[in-house]
């Protein structure tokens, strides 16, 4: 059911362009949705596409809206921030700027504390997504469904209570597509190299990383009984799986996300810097 939520995107990337997607006509009318994007072509391809209001520049449209989304690069973030300021009310604003955290996002709006701060994933372009969120105290009950609303619209959520803790949804799904292609890749390369086309072993690959996660998800099982019940000792699974304890691989995947986290925390040390 549609609501009348008036939905402002600051940045019209792939990201917000999956957001809007989900949303218009759906979530809210295509009419109360407004993006602002200094590319011409984006604005002209998102007001073709799904039938929202465009502009280069922020304006009073923005005081006028219930839900600001922030979907600009982090580097970029601090200036459209102070861009919106002058528009800022009691508007929920969402950030979906990896690395940047709320406390600075706050400070910078002089400190507005209705924000949420996402971490999204990849494969929310294609409704497949799935989005760490985090609100301050300032975010209302209604305001937060809104935004788990909005956020739902391109897959699942997962809401956390400590801040701190998006560093670690960042590591887990937010970078976790990359660490799936990687995988994929290494699959491709060993089926070319044992004999196999490279279209069959995209094949095979894809097929196999699709249709496993699809049964972890909808099994009740640990992962670990799955993959226990397809190792049979002494058998070619057993054989693989042998080889990649041996080779430290598990340790060494578990070792990167504890990377790839602390790296965020880093980012938003960065990022937020007077």
């Amino acid at each position: 059911m549609q609501s009348e939520l008036k939905i402002a995107f600051i940045g019209g990337g792939n990201m917000a362009q999956a957001l809007i997607g989900g949303l218009a006509g759906k979530l809210t009318a295509s009419t109360n949705i407004h993006v602002i994007d200094v590319m011409p072509t984006t604005l002209k391809l998102l007001s073709e596409r799904f039938g929202v209001t465009t502009a280069a520049a922020p304006s009073e449209v923005l005081a006028m809206s219930d839900v600001i989304v922030l979907a600009v690069k982090p580097q970029q973030l601090r200036e459209v921030v102070a861009e919106i300021k002058p528009f800022l009310k009691s508007q929920l604003v969402i950030s979906i700027a990896a690395g940047i955290r709320a406390a600075d996002i706050s400070r910078w709006l002089g400190g507005h504390q209705a924000i949420v701060r996402t971490m999204p994933n990849t494969p929310a372009l294609i409704g497949q997504g799935i989005t760490g969120a985090y609100a301050m105290s300032g975010v209302s009950e209604l305001q937060k469904q809104s935004a788990d609303a909005l956020l739902r619209a391109v897959g699942e959520t997962v809401w956390v209570t400590d801040e701190a803790q998006i560093d670690a949804v960042t590591a887990i799904s937010g970078s976790g597509p990359a660490y799936v292609f990687y995988f994929i890749e290494a699959m491709q390369k060993a089926a070319t190299e044992l004999g196999l086309s490279a279209e069959q072993g995209r094949q095979l690959a894809q097929a196999t990383f699709v249709g496993a996660a699809a049964l972890a998800s909808q099994s009740d099982e640990d992962v670990s009984l799955l993959r226990e019940r397809v190792t049979s000792k002494g058998g070619t699974t057993y054989a693989a799986l042998t080889s990649m304890e041996a080779s430290g691989i598990k340790a060494a995947l578990v070792k990167a996300l504890h990377a790839a986290a602390d790296r965020g925390a880093e980012l938003g040390e960065e990022f937020g810097k007077e």
